[in-house]
């Protein structure tokens, strides 16, 4: 029960930061429309924000929170209170290194991840000088991260759930306020990021002082803790963030391609993190810290129980998601883009890529419950090997896919990206799963067959029941604003009960969501 309670919690945090995360993009795709700056400004907040999913919720959580709930099983105050400082110390050192040579370093960064920018003189200089603001932003998540590292282990998600709220309102205050005063109106939302970053940090402090955790940084270079966690770090660095180099690649090859591809991936991203990042990281976040503590306790039956529910409730959820998503791209696009500067065919070429994509989400949220499987173990290595099969597939099915679909003419050849990362993504899943059974680490529970034709069966007939509604809307696009709205609410509203219908008529119930052999 317990396991699902927080899930709650830091979903329905979740949710509210996702909501206002489109709330961000309904006011950029108004303001600035899709063109050469908004391209410039996306790289040059992708590259922070990859590293932020690298370092902040990748490679340090995933290796600092298990060592962390080693150290708390033993129930020595002094020693977690050093562990504490000299992770602090030892993290921000580090990050100001990075993020100083990172700011030097801005133009060859360009270069390497939108090589398509060097022969467009002012669109690299002004992605250059976009990056050396919005760097530092790496600095300031990294440490909030480590924050609400210590915050989970404390069963206290509500502060680091609710944190990248602030970064929103932070960006969209930026760009209806911010933008007339520069000479470059994007510029505005680089500043905007750094604010963002800087209130997430400030708002976990009070609970760390409530723990009596807020660390006085020490460098500890030489503790064993720290080496531990450096010594996780070094390749959960890749296999954590699997997905998210995918994307910086998928960003590099769009470079190339037609000027708005980057944007136009950028806004298929935005939407398919709304389901992901709600549950999927939501899982993630409170599966991790819980199976850290029953390996600790030497708990394998719990353990496995764990794994299986996260399995359970993430099919569940990630079925109907990646179906609605895959039906209504266009009118969600329509509905929270299709407005000012933000036209046809932007709504269509988005729609595109996003109806690929979704096809991955259910690998997508598998691996937020089978990767934490392996780094509560502190076994790193696995999920770096599936990490890296991952991404040479992501990589040869780009080379194959968007050649075939420049080859035939047609335009779209980013949604080809789109469609790489997602069969990269079941990769990805597929061969986390089948080591985590070949170590005998989980052995799944009965019912998986009857649970997975439920689930399928509920999101088949939704899709086609979506599909027949959206057939008496031929004119959806050129609906107001607010009919659009009120038709796309009730097609996902309808498409919702029908779901939860037939998966209770194939014997889905609510206890098997809350099972409590998890907690």
């Amino acid at each position: 029960m317990r396991l699902f309670k927080n899930t709650a919690i830091v979903g329905a945090m979740t949710l509210l930061s996702r909501i206002l995360g489109l709330v961000r993009d309904l006011v950029f795709a108004r303001v600035f429309g899709v063109s050469g700056a908004t391209d410039a400004f996306f790289v040059a907040f992708r590259i922070p924000n990859f590293l932020r999913r690298l370092f902040a919720e990748g490679s340090f959580s995933l290796a600092f929170v298990p060592v962390l709930a080693q150290i708390k099983a033993r129930n020595d105050a002094a020693e977690l209170r050093a562990f504490v400082a000299h992770v602090g110390g030892t993290l921000a050192g580090i990050l100001l290194v990075v993020t100083g040579i990172g700011c030097l370093a801005s133009p060859a960064l360009v270069a390497v991840f939108a090589p398509g920018f060097v022969d467009e003189p002012e669109k690299f200089a002004l992605t250059s000088d976009l990056l050396r603001i919005t760097f530092p932003y790496i600095l300031l998540i990294s440490l909030a991260g480590f924050a609400g590292g210590i915050l989970n282990s404390f069963n206290r998600f509500v502060l680091p759930a609710i944190s990248p709220v602030l970064l929103n309102v932070a960006m969209i205050a930026a760009a209806l306020y911010g933008a007339p005063y520069f000479a470059e109106p994007i510029t505005a939302l680089a500043w905007g990021v750094i604010a963002g970053g800087t209130l997430q940090l400030a708002l976990q402090i009070p609970g760390l002082m409530q723990l009596r955790l807020l660390p006085r940084p020490r460098w500890g270079w030489r503790d064993s803790g720290v080496r531990r966690v450096l010594t996780l770090m070094i390749p959960t660095l890749f296999g954590s963030s699997v997905a998210q180099i995918n994307l910086l690649i998928d960003t590099l090859i769009a470079s190339l391609l037609m000027s708005g591809s980057v944007t136009w991936l950028y806004y298929t991203d935005r939407l398919l993190e709304f389901p992901l990042g709600i549950f999927g990281v939501a899982l993630g976040t409170v599966i991790l810290p819980h199976l850290s503590a029953k390996h600790a306790e030497k708990d394998p039956v719990a353990f496995s129980r764990s794994v299986d529910w996260g399995l359970r409730v993430g099919l569940f959820i990630s079925i109907p998601a990646m179906v609605a998503l895959v039906v209504l791209a266009a009118p969600m696009f329509w509905t929270l883009f299709g407005y000012g500067r933000f036209g046809e065919r932007d709504v269509v070429m988005s729609a595109l890529s996003l109806s690929m994509l979704a096809m991955g989400l259910p690998a997508f949220i598998a691996v937020k419950v089978l990767a934490p499987a392996f780094y509560a173990r502190q076994d790193t290595m696995t999920p770096v090997k599936a990490g890296i099969a991952s991404m040479v597939s992501n990589m040869v099915l780009n080379g194959i896919i968007v050649f075939a679909w420049t080859r035939s003419g047609r335009e779209g050849a980013h949604a080809g990206l789109a469609l790489s990362s997602a069969l990269a993504g079941y990769i990805n899943a597929g061969l986390l799963y089948y080591w985590l059974r070949k170590g005998n680490h989980f052995v799944p529970d009965g019912g998986w067959r009857r649970w997975f034709l439920a689930v399928s069966a509920g999101g088949v007939t939704m899709g086609f029941a979506i599909w027949l509604l959206l057939a008496e809307l031929p004119s959806f696009g050129r609906e107001p604003a607010t009919m659009r709205a009120v038709f796309l609410a009730f097609l996902i509203a309808s498409g919702g009960a029908i779901y939860l219908a037939i998966a209770a008529l194939c014997g889905v119930r609510v206890r098997h969501l809350l099972d409590r052999s998890a907690t």
